[in-house]
């Protein structure tokens, strides 16, 4: 895909989120929108959200279980970055009108200590790098119109993000059983579904050893200091305004938002 066309793509993504208006698939317009050309638009993208004054706090990775992958009909991890404007407080309010057709996700949140650069970086390497580890909920939106996205669109549409939740934070010791941390996503008090960290690629860990290694294939690496969403641990669950949600996690905690 030419240069202008990437450019021209990452301002509709751009614009489509800024007005939380919806898009027809970027993939049915542009058939030439390859995995590499839908990271070279999510960068383009990036480029904008950072110009305008947003700072870079992470990344986000995405369809690392069979639910989700289930549920968009994707089967390969995605990867998008996460902004400082993304973030909400524990318990805050999001703003619906802001969003076009938002989901939510519990998601084991790692912090890193130290630099984590591809090829071939591991889980362990991961587990070695990692400062703590925090219950969160991820806001997941779509720009494309009835979430009518196959793998390149989530992938310009920086990995479908919005905005995200981080609960308190637990220190990461050798011992602390992630595969078997275990959530219950509550709507309004009531169970939406359960799940654990086995159910995110076998392990979080492995998940974010495989976005050190994909985004080592653009040039990029994972920062110390980066928060890295590792992906759902249960199906995404659709939100309606005025919704409470509540991620309660075995051991680190529990984190919620309010929809407006």
């Amino acid at each position: 895909m030419d240069t202008r066309t990437v450019a021209e793509l990452g301002r509709e993504i751009y614009l489509a989120e800024q007005n939380a208006i919806p898009f027809e698939p970027l993939s049915a317009r542009h058939p030439d929108l390859d995995p590499s050309s839908a990271y070279a638009v999510q960068e383009e993208y990036v480029r904008l959200r950072t110009q305008r004054g947003a700072r870079l706090v992470g990344r986000k990775i995405g369809c690392t279980s069979k639910a989700i992958q289930d549920l968009f009909g994707i089967d390969t991890p995605d990867y998008g970055h996460l902004f400082d404007d993304m973030v909400v407080p524990v318990g805050g309010t999001i703003v619906s009108s802001q969003l076009i057709a938002p989901m939510v996700e519990p998601e084991i949140t790692f912090v890193l200590g130290q630099d984590l650069r591809g090829p071939n970086v591991t889980a362990d390497d991961v587990l070695n790098a990692t400062v703590s580890v925090l219950p969160s909920l991820e806001i997941i939106d779509s720009r494309v119109h009835d979430w009518r996205i196959v793998f390149a669109d989530t992938v310009a549409d920086n990995g479908s993000s919005s905005r995200c939740v981080f609960g308190p934070e637990t220190k990461y010791e050798a011992g602390l059983d992630l595969v078997g941390e275990r959530v219950r996503l509550l709507r309004d008090g009531n169970e939406f579904d359960t799940g654990s960290g086995a159910d995110v690629l076998g392990h979080p860990a492995a998940a974010v050893a495989w976005l050190a290694n994909a985004i080592a294939e653009y040039g990029g690496a994972l920062r110390a200091g980066d928060y890295v969403m590792s992906g759902s641990m249960t199906r995404a669950a659709p939100v309606r305004p005025g919704e409470t949600y509540v991620a309660e996690f075995d051991t680190l905690g529990s984190v919620s938002c309010l929809f407006s």
